[in-house]
């Protein structure tokens, strides 16, 4: 255990059975989407010092500034970044080279999307690739449905593949000390296989039927791409500090840098270049503006959920079912490693994969003796991350990024319903993890 804290309860009653209530709360209260998930899980958070699970120290101690700082100086770039339109350049780009043909588009979106969110996060890249989406389905006069569904599971299978591309793995890097070369070595092979899979049944399910009229290409056809690019020296300021950033991240370790400090610097650098020489006046409301377009909310659920799981860890919960987990699976590496994929996976279809792969970590971690020290855990962070990533896409609370997209859609006049969705989806996610588990099991185990 860290720290002089010693986890106390009220009426003597036992720590841990109090903490594990307030775990199950803070989730179920999260899971029923009536209160902000910002809200419950800070309040959570709030009650876990307040009934004497943690003091202050010991809750911040919790806190992974490391992922905090990575994942605000990310959204602060590419708040700036998508101001110069090189999104919208690109999907347009895209939509015209396949000639306006929508089964094109399917497979064109899909593979911008699942790169995008390597490089920046997924949610990030559905924030600025659905509207484009929107405006180039409705010229084409062609349901959005198909096209919604497959960009949810390319932003989250693309995201899979990278240390920033998706929350879990920025949370897994950042417990473990695993590098962004670690993530792209390990994860991204397998990835590839997988987005290519999942493009295929797309294709075969819906693209092969898709079919818009001459006139309608002909408009699509008619956009400009050159016209979405509103600031030229801003591209290229945005693209070199992002450039940059990611240079940094591959070379983090022998720079002796943790990815949060690179983001946060990456982002100070990039809102000097994009305010210099204008007045103070003007400086202050571009930096308002940008600090004003971070997801706040992401940030606190965030904040919150690490103080609800340390004080879940300093309870001793999570020792007592790790040592339950490798009883269970006789303590053989690659059956825990397998029903850690498959678990992961169902589960994170259920709860949202960030609250689930926060009580994960520690848990994981308090294996190492059972499997020779940390070096003997890595197969089961890769089986986690596949699972909980990958897992994320089989309903729409599974990931942020989908939620993001159903938001997006609704706004437009085209909502994503949950069981409609699960009915495409589930299965598709299954066939994913199914691809994991061969090549964790010939890669790892």
């Amino acid at each position: 255990m860290h720290g002089d804290w010693v986890p106390t309860a009220p009426f003597g009653w036992d720590p841990v059975w109090v903490a594990t209530l307030l775990l199950i709360a803070t989730y179920a209260v999260i899971m029923s989407e009536k209160i902000n998930r910002a809200i419950a899980a800070l309040i959570g958070a709030g009650l876990m010092i307040m009934v004497g699970i943690l003091n202050q120290e010991a809750a911040v101690r919790g806190i992974d500034f490391n992922t905090i700082a990575l994942l605000t100086g990310m959204m602060l770039i590419v708040s700036i970044t998508r101001r110069c339109g090189v999104f919208q350049f690109v999907a347009v780009w895209s939509a015209k080279k396949v000639q306006a043909n929508p089964a094109g588009i399917l497979i064109m979106l899909q593979i911008v999307t699942a790169m995008f969110s390597a490089l920046l996060d997924n949610v990030t890249t559905v924030l600025l690739v659905v509207p484009v989406t929107l405006v180039i389905t409705e010229e084409l006069k062609v349901k959005p449905w198909p096209f919604l569904v497959a960009l949810i599971f390319a932003s989250n299978i693309g995201g899979t593949s990278t240390l920033i591309g998706d929350p879990p793995n920025i949370l897994i890097g950042s417990a473990t000390g695993l590098t962004f070369n670690d993530f792209v070595f390990n994860l991204a092979p397998i990835i590839v296989v997988i987005q290519l899979v999942t493009v295929g049944i797309f294709h075969l399910m819906w693209g092969r039927r898709l079919h818009a009229a001459p006139e309608n290409r002909a408009r699509v056809m008619a956009f400009s791409e050159r016209d979405a690019i509103t600031d030229w020296r801003l591209l290229k300021q945005s693209l070199g500090v992002l450039a940059a950033v990611i240079v940094a991240f591959v070379l983090a370790h022998p720079l002796r840098l943790e990815p949060g400090t690179i983001a946060m610097l990456g982002a100070a650098v990039l809102m000097l270049l994009y305010t210099f020489g204008k007045d103070a006046e003007t400086q202050s409301h571009e930096v308002h503006h940008t600090f004003a377009e971070v997801e706040w909310i992401t940030i606190f659920f965030f904040v919150g959920l690490f103080v609800v799981v340390h004080g879940v860890e300093q309870a001793g919960l999570l020792k007592m079912m790790a040592e339950k987990l490798v009883a269970a699976t006789g303590g053989d590496l690659a059956v825990t490693a397998l029903a850690i994929l498959w678990v992961s996976a169902i589960l994170s279809a259920v709860v949202d994969n960030i609250p689930f792969v926060a009580t994960m970590i520690p848990l994981i971690k308090s294996m190492a003796p059972s499997f020779g020290g940390p070096e003997g855990l890595m197969p089961l962070w890769w089986a986690l991350s596949l699972g909980a990533c990958l897992g994320g896409n089989g309903t729409l609370v599974g990931a942020s990024a989908n939620l993001t997209v159903a938001g997006l859609a609704e706004r437009a006049g085209h909502p994503v319903r949950f069981i409609p969705y699960m009915k495409v989806a589930f299965g598709l996610m299954l066939v994913s993890i199914a691809i994991s588990h061969v090549y964790l099991w010939a890669r790892y185990l």
